[in-house]
């Protein structure tokens, strides 16, 4: 009777030993693409935490007392925004960082993250015409009707109340929709660099 072959099989020999996975090494410039994306977002996030405190308080306020009180608080509010440099500062620079950072997330490849950025842009440059057409030249109004112990004419008051206040719900809801496009342009670009 003839030994057929053997049942055991020899364990298989271990071959050199395998190297740990390398870390992902970020596409050149993905981490300054990173800081001014999240620069953006911070700024414009600022932005429209203001115009919502004017349409929830402020001018709800406002409304809520006499025409003289309404023009000396509305002279008071734009002497200290338009006389604070940090103010200007990050109404101006949220537009740069999010148009920076969509030519960044361009140049990077990443296509879908640059669409929600210029997105965003888009729409905060749209709350800057509306500032430089609608507001500020009603601030201007109400800053030039002289002294208001002997102001006669309160139409700017109304003016305020219809055209001002809808316009700053309009920069409100403009910020708060290029935030949200921010906040995805930030989620992809997290994705994209894993």
């Amino acid at each position: 009777m003839s030994a057929g072959p053997s049942p055991f099989v020899p364990p298989a020999q271990p071959g050199p030993p395998t190297p740990p996975a390398s870390p992902t090494v970020p596409e050149p410039g993905t981490r300054l693409a990173g800081a001014v994306l999240t620069v953006a977002a911070v700024l414009v996030g600022l932005m429209a935490g203001l115009f919502f405190a004017f349409d929830v308080s402020v001018m709800p306020g406002l409304a809520a007392g006499d025409e003289r009180t309404y023009v000396t608080a509305m002279r008071a509010f734009n002497r200290a925004i338009d006389g604070n440099p940090l103010f200007g500062t990050v109404f101006l620079l949220a537009l740069v960082a999010a148009a920076l950072s969509a030519v960044l997330e361009f140049r990077g490849g990443r296509r879908a993250v640059a669409l929600w950025v210029g997105a965003a842009a888009v729409a905060y440059l749209v709350v800057l015409l509306l500032t430089f057409t609608v507001n500020i030249p009603l601030n201007n109004e109400l800053a030039g009707g002289g002294d208001v112990s002997g102001m006669k004419d309160f139409g700017i008051v109304e003016r305020f109340r219809t055209t001002w206040v809808t316009t700053n719900i309009i920069r409100t809801l403009l910020c708060t929709t290029a935030l949200a496009a921010l906040a995805r342009a930030l989620l992809l670009h997290g994705r994209r660099t894993r």
